[in-house]
């Protein structure tokens, strides 16, 4: 094993030994690299003031993404390019600074008001700037690698403006022009032992197998895995968490793996876990589009970045996102240990608040995602205070299997109404074999009143969840009768007025 993390700031090879396994990015940069650029604001990966960009090797050349550093733990930077603000004006190779085309595009549309966050945006933009860099970004899209950057000063629009004289087709800047030599430096650095990193009796490690993950779990039961962190970090820099040792998925190649699968039963989608939201989500709304609209909702883009479905689903939180979806949609689980692998249904891995179906040594190894039927409706609806960025008040997710007229099967599955993600079976039964009409959804509606007794708390009452899951179940009916406009996140991003107002906006999503 090594004992060494290896990445590449401002040009140059850095090597850290004895690292603290919970130590952020973010404290790096400022408190030992004295970057004070990079800003933190919320701690928690919600406002992106932290924004940083990471490099990694893709297909031959270099993918740059923007993640939190506030929540990014320094040793999962191994054999990664780390981008700051104080970089896009940098060049070892050249005497003087000069502004990148993000920055002077910021400069020129006054998009730097107070200007703490604005390091983040220009971070942001940067690793739009190198997204698809032959087609101009449209006004949505910027909206949506956006949506992780938070202004105190209200001032979106020149930052909109900017984006949109930055994001101009046949991008390309210093960094485009030096990727053959920081490709060869990131393949210098690259290996394929597993790290082990102590820092006072406290360890991080990254296998690089399988085998490797199964001997570090049986010989480290009480170890924190980690993929994206992005929950994980919370409970860093929120709760203090300072585990005795933390056990890092993201350089495990068989876990990053997304492709069909057959089964016994039918063909999955096979999605290892840890493969983050952002690769993820073209291969899962090519089979359920209704996925697009909710995983575009998940944090911004930097959480989608670094967080994985597999992740999301091993937290076991009440309102976690995917599995009201996966659950609908009758997704299994892959667990693995030492002892093998074991399949279960997704539903069944959730037993009450805080307890998951899970033996000793076991970890959440990858998700199967059926392709859904021919004559099947799908649909998943987000509510939230707040459109992006928000956790859910409650998430509904609704299957019907349709036979003519008449309702041949039905998976309904609600997050936030419960202690776990819990199946309406109430709601099924009334709908099953019945025909498709408003009186049988009026019906199940009533159903829905034996399935749940939601909590109140600080998202959401009672009565106000209740309601608006019966409400849900409503507009499913109504926007797959035809009798009421759709309204997704697609048309929202397109009504927006030129001044940045939302008029396709949906209360209550």
């Amino acid at each position: 094993m090594r004992d060494t993390v290896r990445f590449l700031l401002a040009g140059r090879i850095e090597a850290i030994q004895n690292c603290d396994p919970t130590r952020t990015v973010l404290e790096f940069l400022r408190e030992d690299k004295a970057l004070k650029g990079t800003k933190e604001g919320c701690a928690e990966g919600d406002c992106g003031a932290c924004t940083v960009v990471l490099g990694e090797l893709h297909h031959g050349g270099i993918r740059y993404r923007a993640v939190n550093s506030c929540i990014q733990l320094l040793a999962t930077l191994d054999g990664k390019q780390l981008l700051t603000v104080e970089d896009l004006g940098r060049d070892a190779q050249h005497a003087g600074n000069e502004l990148h085309a993000v920055q002077q595009a910021m400069l020129e549309q006054h998009g730097s008001q107070c200007g703490f966050c604005t390091p983040g945006f220009v971070m942001s933009l940067f690793a739009m700037f190198h997204q698809d860099p032959e087609h101009a970004v449209e006004r949505a899209t910027i909206d949506l690698g956006l949506a992780g950057n938070l202004c105190r000063c209200t001032g979106y629009a020149p930052i909109v403006r900017a984006a949109e004289q930055a994001l101009t087709a046949q991008r390309s800047d210093r960094f485009t022009a030096q990727e053959a030599g920081t490709a060869d430096r990131l393949k210098s650095i690259q290996s394929s032992a597993a790290l082990a990193l102590n820092d006072a009796g406290r360890w991080f490690y990254a296998p690089r197998t399988v085998a490797e993950l199964c001997e570090l779990r049986a010989a480290h039961p009480q170890a924190v895995l980690v993929a994206g962190a992005t929950d994980v970090g919370l409970k860093v820099t929120k709760q203090n968490l300072r585990p005795d040792a933390v056990i890092y998925l993201g350089c495990i190649d068989e876990l990053q793996q997304i492709g069909d699968q057959i089964g016994d039963d039918g063909q999955y989608l096979s999605i290892g876990a840890a493969v983050t939201y952002t690769d993820a989500t073209g291969a899962i709304a090519a089979r359920h589009p209704a996925f697009l609209t909710l995983i575009r909702r998940i944090g911004g883009a930097q959480v989608r970045n670094a967080g994985t479905i597999g992740g999301n689903i091993a937290n076991g939180s009440p309102i976690g996102d995917m599995p009201p979806g996966l659950i609908a949609a009758g997704a299994k689980l892959v667990l693995q240990s030492a002892s093998g692998q074991r399949c279960i249904d997704l539903e069944d891995y959730f037993i009450s608040y805080g307890k998951q179906d899970l033996r000793a040594g076991e970890w959440v190894a990858r998700i199967l995602l059926p392709l859904p039927p021919p004559n099947q409706l799908f649909s998943i609806y987000k509510v939230s205070k707040r459109f992006e960025q928000d956790i859910s008040a409650l998430c509904g997710a609704f299957a019907i299997e349709l036979e003519d007229t008449r309702i041949k099967s039905a998976r309904i599955c609600f997050g936030g109404m419960a202690e776990t993600p819990k199946r309406a079976t109430h709601c099924e039964r009334a709908l099953s074999g019945e025909t498709w009409d408003q009186e049988t959804i009026r019906r199940a509606m009533h159903a829905l009143t034996e399935d749940y007794t939601p909590l109140t708390d600080m998202r959401a009452s009672a009565a106000y969840r209740m309601r608006v899951a019966q409400n849900l179940l409503q507009r499913f009916f109504l926007e797959h009768t035809g009798t009421a406009y759709p309204v997704r996140l697609t048309e929202r991003y397109a009504a927006r007025s030129p001044a940045g107002s939302a008029a396709g906006d949906v209360a209550g999503e």
